[in-house]
């Protein structure tokens, strides 16, 4: 039953001969690894507002004044990131983005870095996307009586957009497409359409709602050069997501790097372009920050009215907003799956499921994110906060990493390469510092605790599989072992088909030593095995173990301990004779003691529990012996 379940909400298996044709073209593409970074243009102008507009000493009109250079200031900025990652794509066409360039050209602990700080923002994409696209649904005036559900809500999308993702990279890629671009045109439509209106002068800015708004609520005021950083470094998580390319590159259709990069300028063009013609857009018609409704949807409601395009832009923006999360899962389980082929995650992130998606990684990103979502109470603007920091860190190691790969290859136009990725890394690591400073007591100093934690975690994982293998590390004269002596026994209660099954398999391995084991409490169950073993005339040795406290465990061991006393270098192998009950629950009418034994006997040096199924069924029992 719950492998038909299976198949029906993942879908059927597929080869690993398939996996070439799961690679996605262009098209799909831009939906799948640039919905995060797009979608950022749905609240990073309110993001900047919440900081310009709603400080004691200003007021909306001087927040509204300082939208636009800053959102120029982060279109440069995104110039510079994207003409660096760019290279990174072709210099590293197998993925992994800013850490496996920070591995190959900085080092161990700066890949570490930037591979526990981009690990942290994805999951961070996920909880501020689908915070976001919750809070866009919420701004419709005919869900606005949901906002006490935000977190179920969200909740909710996150398993949806987790099931899909399960399917696969291409089957959930063709899903996405269509809202992704849908809100692509809506809000072109919005910016040009409403700018139009606005210089032509007939639209009437968003009417002030001093009951609704966030900020002081005064005539005038300025602004220090802090708030116009902090401003600054809240708009700045528009550029959240880029990285996303050059980690999935081989998610591409051959050829992969060529097409990544094509995808990556088309990005930075919609990005660019969107994010500043929304900032101007509000800085004709004065929108203003608030939790009860996003400055998209009163700018929408001021350009379409609330009619049906009004509608298709709050859904869509919604939609957007939800599915950006989908750039994390496309990106957070194949880096993850790279950190752990290094031995920095548990192996099991390197797996691949059955549609061919590292299932594992996808199913921790989930649980990781609604966590956040829980803690926050699925609040956008707490959660920016502890974005950008992890985003900015990986952006400049990557920048850095780049420099010295384009000095290292020396390839045709390395120096100007160089230069802009070193101009980048300074831009970047200065942002990252602002940032830092500017949002430490609003939530930025999480990721600076938790970003050493991972990486204190990459270490202890590292350190164990090392010594794992070390462990079993073979030398040429451990090769050439002297002979071992094979002891067997077969612990057995009273005699019965599946005991009987088991002594024949016992025989069959040939050990040295041979024998049948029971366990008695009492003079009354040591008789009553005796009588059993005579009547049978069983032909192999029995051995009975004295239990005087009724414990099965203790004296077992005990006497395992007497038989490694009496053949040195022995290997002894308990055979467990096991029943098995054709229901699930007519297991809880049994005490499961052979459970108990494999549990206690699994750390034992020099031996093998193996257990024999005897399987009934109905009236009819069938026997199968293995090991």
């Amino acid at each position: 039953m719950l492998t038909s379940l299976k198949r029906i909400l993942v879908g059927r298996p597929l080869n690993t001969a398939e996996q070439e044709h799961q690679r996605i073209p262009k098209v799909i593409a831009l939906a799948v690894f640039s919905s995060d970074a797009i979608s950022s243009t749905a609240y990073a102008t309110e993001e900047i507002l919440f900081v310009t507009a709603v400080a004691t000493a200003s007021s909306l009109q001087v927040g509204l004044d300082r939208l636009i250079p800053i959102a120029a200031a982060v279109a440069v900025l995104l110039f510079i990131v994207v003409t660096s990652y760019r290279r990174t794509i072709f210099a590293y066409p197998n993925g992994g983005g800013s850490y496996v360039v920070s591995r190959e050209n900085l080092g161990k602990y700066p890949s570490l870095v930037a591979g526990a700080s981009i690990l942290v923002d994805y999951i961070l994409t996920v909880a501020v996307s689908i915070s976001a696209g919750v809070a866009a649904i919420i701004s419709i005036p005919a869900f606005r009586g949901i906002e006490d559900h935000r977190v179920g809500l969200a909740l909710a999308l996150i398993g949806l957009i987790t099931l899909a993702n399960l399917r696969g990279v291409k089957e959930s890629g063709t899903i996405f497409a269509f809202p992704t671009y849908l809100y692509i045109v809506t809000i072109s439509s919005l910016v040009l359409y409403g700018l139009a209106r606005s210089f032509f002068g007939n639209v009437t800015p968003v009417p002030f709602d001093a009951e609704k708004f966030e900020g002081a609520r005064e005539a005038g005021g300025a602004l220090g050069l802090f708030l116009l950083l902090k401003g600054f470094s809240s708009g700045a998580v528009a550029l959240t997501g880029i990285e996303a390319i050059a980690d999935g590159v081989p998610a591409f259709r051959k050829p992969s790097s060529r097409n990544a990069s094509t995808t990556l300028m088309w990005m930075a063009v919609i990005l660019g372009s969107l994010f500043f013609g929304i900032a101007v857009l509000a800085h004709r018609l004065h929108p203003f920050p608030s939790h009860e409704e996003t400055v998209l949807s009163q700018l929408g409601r001021t350009v379409f009215g609330e009619g049906p395009v009004y509608l298709v832009l709050q859904f869509a923006t919604a939609a957007i907003l939800v599915l950006a999360a989908n750039t994390a899962y496309a990106d957070f389980p194949r880096l993850s799956s790279i950190i752990a082929r290094d031995g920095f995650l548990p192996r099991q992130f390197g797996n691949r499921g059955d549609r061919l998606v590292f299932s594992n990684g996808i199913v921790f990103l989930a649980v990781a994110a609604g966590l956040l979502i829980v803690a926050f109470g699925g609040i956008t603007t707490a959660l920016i906060p502890l974005y950008a920091v992890g985003v900015f860190t990986s952006f400049t190691l990557s920048q850095l990493g780049m420099v010295r790969y384009q000095q290292r290859e020396k390839k045709p136009g390395w120096r100007v390469g160089a230069a802009v990725s070193g101009v980048g890394a300074a831009v970047t690591f200065f942002v990252l510092i602002v940032v830092a400073a500017t949002k430490f007591t609003s939530g930025a100093w999480v990721p600076l605790v938790v970003v050493p934690s991972i990486i204190a975690l990459f270490t202890v994982i590292r350190r164990h599989y090392q010594r794992v293998a070390t462990a079993l590390a073979v030398t040429p004269e451990e090769v050439r072992r002297e002979p071992v002596n094979h002891t067997v026994i077969v612990l057995v209660g009273r005699v019965h088909k599946g005991v009987l099954t088991a002594l024949e398999y016992a025989k069959s391995m040939r050990p040295n030593h041979l024998a049948a084991v029971f366990v008695a409490a009492d003079d009354e169950e040591r008789e009553a095995i005796l009588g059993q073993w005579e009547a049978f005339k069983i032909d192999v040795p029995l051995e009975i173990v004295s239990s005087p406290y009724r414990e099965l465990v203790g004296p077992l061991e005990a006497y395992l301990d007497d038989l490694d006393e009496r053949w040195k270098n022995d290997t002894v192998t308990v055979v467990v004779p096991e029943f098995v009950v054709d229901r699930w629950y007519a297991n809880l009418l049994h005490n499961q003691s052979a459970l108990a034994v494999k549990l206690a006997l699994l750390d034992r040096p020099a031996t093998v529990v193996t257990s024999v199924p005897y399987q009934l069924k109905g009236s009819v029992a069938h026997s199968n012996g293995s090991g």
